[in-house]
C-alpha cells in the first residue's frame, strides 16, 4: 500500500469516527483531495485510493494534468480564487466551481457556460472568518446574492463553501462552522437543489463534520 493510499485510509477512518460521534452517516460525507502541486501520477494514485473528488486551485495545473487523465473517474472541482479572465478556460472542464464570490464572476460564468450550452454547478464561497487574506462573499450578503443569481440559466448553485479561521481556538472554528450550517439549512429550504456544504481543511475537518459539512 502506498503512502497516499495509507493516508487516505487513515483520513477516512477519522472522518467515519467524527461522523458517528455526531450521529451522522459517514457515507454522506465526501472527501475532496486538494491535488494542487501534485503531478498527474500522484493524483491518479489518490483517485485509485478512493477520494471522492479532486480539487485544483490553478487553471494551469488543470490544463497540464487533465490531458494526462489525472482526474479520470472522479469529479474535478476548482477550489481556488477564480479570476474572471480565467473562467473561459475551465468551463466544460470542471464539474464544480467551489469559489463563486461575486456577481461579476457569476455573470462571467453564465456567459461562458451559455456559449457551450451547459449548466455549471457552483458553490458560493462565504467569508466566514475575519482573516483579511481570506476571500469570499460576506455572510450577510448570501441571501440577496442567491436571489440575484437565481435567474441565471447556466449556473446551478449546489451549496456553500467556506474556510474557517486558521487558529488553535477550536471553539471559534466550531462557531464559524455552525454559522455556515445555519445559513446552509436556511437556503436549502428555499432552493431545493442545494445539497452541498463544503468546509473543513486538513486541521479542522473533524469539527466541520460535527457541524454539518458533507464535503
Amino acid at each position: 500500500m502506498s503512502t497516499i493510499a495509507e493516508n487516505i485510509a487513515n483520513i477516512r477512518a477519522r472522518m467515519n469516527e467524527a461522523a458517528k460521534k455526531a450521529g451522522r452517516d459517514p457515507s454522506e460525507i465526501l472527501l475532496c483531495a486538494a491535488t494542487k502541486m501534485n503531478d498527474a501520477d500522484r493524483v491518479k494514485e489518490a483517485v485509485a485510493a478512493g477520494v471522492d473528488c479532486c480539487g485544483e486551485n490553478r487553471v494551469q495545473e488543470i490544463q497540464a494534468k487533465r490531458p494526462l487523465g489525472a482526474y479520470t473517474g472522479k469529479p474535478l472541482h476548482f477550489i481556488g480564487h477564480l479570476q474572471t479572465n480565467k473562467v473561459k478556460y475551465i468551463i466544460g472542464k470542471v464539474d464544480m466551481i467551489e469559489s463563486l464570490d461575486s456577481e461579476k464572476l457569476a455573470l462571467e460564468i453564465e456567459k461562458q457556460a451559455s456559449k457551450q450550452d451547459l449548466v455549471q454547478k457552483v458553490l458560493v464561497q462565504i467569508k466566514i472568518s475575519n482573516d483579511p487574506l481570506k476571500t469570499g462573499l460576506a455572510y450577510e450578503e448570501a441571501t440577496s446574492f442567491l436571489e440575484k443569481i437565481s435567474t441565471l440559466k447556466h449556473i446551478q448553485v449546489k451549496g456553500f463553501m467556506c474556510v474557517a479561521t486558521h487558529t488553535e481556538d477550536m471553539d471559534l472554528v466550531a462557531k464559524e462552522f455552525e454559522a455556515m450550517h445555519s445559513l446552509y439549512t436556511k437556503m436549502k429550504a428555499i432552493y431545493p437543489q442545494i445539497d452541498t456544504l463544503s468546509m473543513g481543511m486538513s486541521h479542522d475537518y473533524k469539527i466541520a463534520i460535527e457541524h454539518g459539512s458533507n464535503m
